[in-house]
């Protein structure tokens, strides 16, 4: 063979071998990689060949599938769609998912690996879609949703002993069968929705922080307990009314100028909400003491998933003591969702011990066989707050509710306690305040219930704004239907 020939040869040689690598590499290294991407059509053909599984509520599909004449042959259907949103989230031909939805999308759209049998792997078939069976209680669900009607705001209800959600509510809501298919009408309400003012796609149980108000004081009564500031709720607080902020001339006053907050009981302060008094706490433990505190209920957690990831609720650091005073009350740059206060909440009611919060008990296969099961687990390292600092709390809060200001709570047949809070906010205050309720409710069984709730805006006149008004009654129908 002559020598340019050879040549030749081994350049078409090297091609071939560059292309059985490429080839090879492509197969073995990135075939994830295309299988993954959105823009590969046949990753939605694969999607929506065949139903999608479902997502339960009490045994019962919220959600379904409908044939289409499109290439993708199925879309998802939900049942009472605005309802069950802040549960569920949303699959879109066009838009996506997110999530129970997206974190368990493998599951119910049949290419989780778990589901294949040995035959599913062999021929490479997707195998029948899954299910993922939610702690929501239906009948706490509708009795939050219905209690907060067209207000802007949302509700958590968890069980204290296990972690299960058994409510989670956020409004105004949206329908995400309405963008579920590929047509002009699924863009339209996809664009409706993206673009209303009151962004009812934004979870506000969950991914909404917003000032706790007076709710927090909570927080700081258990950190005084814990700390040894005061042995019990019923010992006389050092605090002056008025209260003048650490090394300023602003003084701190309350709400209701007649209450008897002059070195009040804590149970006395959190009945009449007294600000003097949580403020000069905070400011008397430090910053330091109340974060740990605070952060032993889930304050400056990023992490907290349920598993759809909450947003991080914020006591903040490097204050001065004015600053750390107001943040005893709720404000300067205290950050709280629903979900973060109704752990509070749960944590008291459950003697101390805080369990992570849930929203999956199980998710099954096709056959209907357990995949996965999720039981209670202890948040953290151990209990948020000991036994007898607990049972002191729910103590005071049974007196918020039967003497003070969380009256609207009250519920016939079952022990009640509660926090009210109004939180201020906008510049210099100017903002409609956000009004809270931290409660937990018990039956003469001992099952016990903790919800938080807060109402954003109540389109009430700010005067009118109370976590009494607005936010305990959607607390009281919560509880009432979870105990009941």
């Amino acid at each position: 063979m002559n020598k340019p020939l050879r040549r030749v040869s081994v350049f078409c040689l090297v091609l071939v071998l560059a292309l059985l690598g490429w080839a090879t590499w492509l197969q073995a290294a990135r075939a994830g990689d295309y299988m993954d991407d959105p823009h590969n059509p046949r990753v939605a053909i694969g999607k929506y060949a065949a139903p999608l599984g479902n997502i339960l509520v009490g045994g019962e599909p919220v959600t379904g599938s409908a044939a289409t004449s499109s290439t993708l042959k199925y879309k998802r259907t939900y049942k009472d769609g605005p309802l069950y949103a802040p549960v569920t989230g949303f699959t879109s031909q066009i838009f996506g998912s997110n999530q129970l939805e997206s974190l368990y999308g493998g599951l119910l759209d049949g290419s989780d690996s778990r589901l294949q049998s040995p035959a599913d792997a062999v021929l490479h078939r997707r195998a029948k879609a899954g299910d993922v069976a939610t702690t929501i209680d239906a009948k706490v669900q509708r009795a939050g949703y219905r209690a907060l009607g067209d207000k802007k705001g949302a509700a958590v209800a968890l069980d204290p002993a296990t972690g299960r959600i058994l409510g989670m509510v956020s409004t105004p809501s949206y329908d995400p069968g309405k963008f579920a298919g590929s047509g002009s009408a699924d863009q339209r309400a996809w664009k409706a929705m993206s673009q209303d003012g009151d962004q009812p796609h934004v979870n506000r149980a969950l991914r909404q922080a917003l000032p706790p108000g007076s709710t927090f004081k909570l927080v700081v009564a258990a950190a005084a307990l814990e700390n040894g500031l005061y042995s019990s709720v019923d010992e006389p607080t050092d605090s002056p009314d008025p209260y003048t902020l650490p090394h300023t001339r602003t003084t701190l006053t309350n709400e209701n100028a007649a209450a008897p907050c002059k070195n009040a009981t804590l149970r006395t302060a959190l009945r009449y909400s007294c600000n003097t008094v949580f403020a000069k706490i905070a400011a008397d433990l430090g910053q330091d003491k109340v974060a740990a505190q605070a952060e032993k209920f889930g304050f400056n957690d990023g992490k907290v998933d349920v598993p759809v990831r909450a947003a991080k609720s914020v006591y903040p650091r490097d204050m001065d003591s004015a600053q750390t005073a107001l943040s005893g009350i709720g404000q300067f740059n205290d950050q709280a969702t629903p979900l973060q206060m109704a752990m509070v909440a749960s944590a008291l009611a459950n003697g101390g011990e805080l369990k992570n919060p849930r929203l999956v008990d199980k998710i099954t296969d096709g056959g209907g066989n357990t995949v996965q099961r999720y039981g209670p687990k202890t948040y953290g390292s151990g209990k948020a707050v000991s036994a007898h600092t607990a049972e002191q709390l729910r103590s005071a809060m049974r007196t918020v509710v039967d003497k003070g200001t969380g009256s609207n709570a009250k519920i016939g047949g079952l022990t009640v306690g509660g926090k009210t809070g109004t939180a201020q906010h906008g510049v210099d205050n100017s903002g409609t305040p956000y009004a809270w309720f931290v409660s937990y409710a018990e039956n003469g069984a001992g099952q016990r219930v903790a919800v938080a709730v807060m109402v954003e805006d109540g389109h009430a006149a700010r005067n009118e704004v109370s976590g009494n008004g607005l936010a305990a009654p959607v607390a009281r129908a919560m509880m009432k239907a979870a105990l009941s």
